[in-house]
């Protein structure tokens, strides 16, 4: 099995000293000044995505014309591959998790985190930051994943400065002594490194699970007192990894002092040069950012993206007294060298052309899958592919996809045809699975937080169910994407006016997928009327089953999906929640739906009653 490049005998007694440092004054004997270069290795938010996924690009073929072509993108064997080669390519080196190992693929719904633990053993990480999905299953449950990390022989140390475990905790310093610490001090190039961890607290207490008794505190004031802690011992590098997403890095930066490095996760943020764009992608700003501390002084802030995708690579230069004088790096996009345009493999001068650009790119990496990770995972593969034909539940009648109710915008979409197309009913109101999604979301998010609503729109509802048996693979075709769930808080006239939006995209833009289906609310619908007057009798459920108008100031907690609250499909309004009015949650959305059915009385998939379907009353279009 894989081992860091620097002896993992010297962990413990580092660890020791620093965690003492908190007790007795442990003095770590400072470093003889004298500059050092050292690569940082990170990825973070890979969220039991060990597969590879398809990652679209645009790249320019033979002809000279830029097109459309897709490359099998990343999976965590292509991480093994990446982060050993480039530890071998030389120098002083970290390989840093910032955290959210786990939540949002089978593999961790079928082992609880022990194949995102066998596969992270494969690294042997520096450190882990706890990320707040970590907590989604309790603390019984994050020991239990710390278990299977701590059964491998890479000692990986397990950080967050601002958790406190309750008394009761499994994980509470007598239970756990050393499973979870507020730092780590290791040793490269002859120099001691400094590293803190944070963990996002308002997210983790109101939208995972901590045990009761758990606190999460302040993220400024944890750090803060760490950093003065490890620098009163002697170390003056100090690199934060902190799952509290890009924005709030660059805020916290600018409030502590003796930080160099801030390594980012949670927002599951791209970073890279603007020349990402010409590729088809988005950074949402360079890689490393560059900021200042409290002092003025030099800070560098990254992250990865997410899934298993990226492996960031962050090269700092230090000076003899310990701080940043410079830092660069390549955010790396770990795809495989074959290459589709459609469905059709590309080759010869075609295949030639794109791999120039890929090479040219600076950010692409063709990696090959590491085959010892591969066959590591290889059991819980087969185990995630068994599952995926195992029947979870049973429709009791065919459940009908339609984006949009009436005849006249979206009558032909389902597959069984006139079962489905004629049916009164689905005229009516729309589309049952759809229905059924909605109502998922709101009963699954609230399992995480007090949900009033969910909103989906229905063109991100790929299938109908025919009656008979459900399969895994089925829910995960019905709800094919990427998305996860995500809470907004909203006024009353918001989300109406979100509604609106996505009308007028179905009306003004032809666009029936973003047409609204709800759960805990329902309307009625005029496609005939004027731009921001069609939807009218807006309704909330109240915790009795009953409905109630919906007031216009109060606030109210909104499930939908990063899609939508990005503003996609005409949703503009969500776009405009920000700040603590938005929190992603980071909930698989099709985990979300698999959940919702197994729940069901005798797993029976089966049409909400009428009252329950958001378009109450529907009229089509002039």
């Amino acid at each position: 099995m894989p081992t860091s490049r620097f002896t993992l005998s010297a962990r413990p007694l580092l660890t020791a000293c620093a965690a003492a440092l908190l007790a007795s004054g442990c003095a770590l004997t400072p470093d003889t000044p004298q500059p050092l270069t050292l690569r940082v290795l990170h990825i973070n938010d890979h969220h039991s995505h060990l597969d590879a996924d398809t990652l679209p690009l645009q790249l320019p073929l033979a002809s000279g014309k830029t097109e459309s072509v897709s490359a099998d993108f990343g999976g965590f064997p292509r991480v093994v591959s990446a982060i050993q080669a480039l530890r071998a390519s030389g120098g002083p080196v970290l390989a840093i998790h910032a955290g959210d190992a786990v939540t949002g693929d089978l593999y961790f719904s079928l082992t609880d985190g022990q194949a995102d633990a066998a596969l992270m053993n494969q690294v042997c990480f520096d450190s882990f930051t706890l990320g707040n999905h970590e907590f989604d299953n309790g603390d019984a449950g994050l020991r239990q994943f710390l278990g299977f990390l701590r059964s491998g022989s890479c000692h990986t140390p397990v950080l967050s400065a601002n958790t406190r475990f309750g008394e009761a905790s499994p994980l509470h310093a007598s239970r756990a002594p050393g499973w979870v610490q507020p730092s780590t001090v290791v040793t490269a190039g002859g120099q001691k490194i400094g590293l803190v961890g944070l963990t996002i607290a308002g997210k983790t207490m109101n939208a995972s699970r901590p045990s009761p008794g758990t606190v999460l505190g302040d993220e400024l004031q944890a750090a803060q007192a760490e950093i003065d802690r490890l620098t009163a011992a002697g170390i003056n590098k100090i690199i934060v990894q902190a799952h509290t997403g890009y924005d709030f890095d660059l805020a916290l930066a600018k409030q502590l002092r003796g930080v160099d490095v801030i390594v980012g996760g949670d927002s599951h943020t791209l970073l890279g040069p603007d020349t990402m764009k010409g590729l088809g992608l988005t950074p949402a700003g360079p890689y490393p950012t560059r900021t200042t501390d409290r002092d003025g002084k030099l800070v560098c802030v990254v992250q990865a993206w997410q899934y298993s995708g990226v492996v960031g690579e962050l090269s700092i230069n230090f000076d003899a007294q310990g701080d940043v004088s410079s830092c660069s790096g390549t955010p790396h996009l770990l795809i495989g060298d074959t290459l589709r345009k459609g469905k059709d493999v590309l080759a010869g001068a075609d295949r030639d052309a794109a791999l120039a650009a890929i090479q040219q790119s600076g950010v692409l990496r063709v990696t090959a899958p590491d085959a010892a990770a591969a066959a590591v995972m290889a059991p819980y593969l087969a185990r995630k592919t068994q599952f995926g034909a195992q029947v979870v539940g049973r429709a009791e009648a065919p459940l009908c996809l339609r984006r949009v109710p009436g005849s006249k915008l979206d009558r032909s979409r389902s597959t069984l045809g006139d079962v489905c197309n004629a049916d009164p009913s689905v005229n009516a109101r729309g589309g049952d699975i759809q229905q059924i999604v909605a109502e998922a979301f709101l009963q699954g998010a609230r399992e995480f937080f007090a949900a009033d609503v969910s909103i989906q729109n229905g063109g991100g509802v790929r299938t109908d169910v025919p009656a008979g048996d459900v399969t895994v693979k089925q829910v995960y075709t019905v709800l094919p994407f990427k998305n996860t769930l995500v809470q907004l808080q909203m006024s009353g006239t918001e989300l109406k006016a979100a509604l609106e939006d996505a009308l007028d995209g179905v009306v003004a833009k032809n666009n029936s997928g973003g047409y609204p289906y709800t759960g805990g609310l329902r309307f009625a619908v005029n496609l005939s009327a004027a731009k921001g007057q069609r939807l009218s009798a807006l309704e909330v459920r109240m915790a009795n089953g009953s409905y109630a108008p919906i007031d216009p100031a109060r606030s109210y907690r909104i499930a939908t999906t990063n899609f939508l609250a990005d503003g996609q499909d005409f949703y503009g309004t969500l776009a405009t929640i920000k700040g603590e009015r938005r929190s992603d949650v980071g909930l698989d959305y099709a985990e979300v739906l698999l959940r919702y059915l197994q729940k069901q009385p005798g797993q029976q998939l089966r049409k909400l009653p009428v009252a329950d379907y958001s378009t109450q009353a529907f009229v089509d279009v002039n």
